[in-house]
């Protein structure tokens, strides 16, 4: 089993670490910018850091559950090209808004692209194992013989 999911397990770590970077980055502005914890604001500059990994968090279970429906029901490979695509985009998106507000646009709509298309594919991929299972009816069979 693990050997059919190895590119999604492995991208997913990758994408893991990813998160736990932009979490110390966070630590790092709260020392730079002396904002203790519990609170979340104070310098514009730290705030823009704390929100970009906050938007990352919220984000990342809508990747990980798309990224590997889009893997096991689609095309691993695909999927884990897609999720290659989203980890790059969050980081353009993180640096971006740690820069200045409207930097973040580009990488936030790169990964709302990628979400929306790895959110495709999974739900094409559960459609045609689900009409292959029940309905006995291969989609991607019948789109080959074409």
């Amino acid at each position: 089993m693990a050997g059919n999911s190895i590119l999604l397990a492995a991208l997913s770590v990758l994408s893991a670490c990813q998160q736990s970077y932009f979490a110390m980055q966070v630590g790092k502005a709260r020392s730079k910018y002396k904002v203790t914890p519990p609170s979340v604001s104070g310098s514009p500059d730290f705030e823009r850091i704390f929100r970009a990994q906050q938007n990352c968090v919220e984000f990342y279970p809508i990747f990980i559950i798309t990224l590997w429906m889009a893997g096991w029901y689609f095309n691993q490979v695909f999927a884990t090209c897609l999720g290659l695509v989203y980890i790059y985009s969050r980081h353009q998106y993180f640096w971006g808004y740690a820069e200045a507000a409207k930097k973040r646009i580009t990488g936030f709509r790169l990964s709302l692209g990628v979400l929306a298309l790895l959110t495709v594919l999974g739900a094409v991929g559960i459609l045609n194992s689900f009409l292959d299972e029940y309905l006995d009816i291969d989609i991607a069979k019948k789109l080959r013989h074409f």
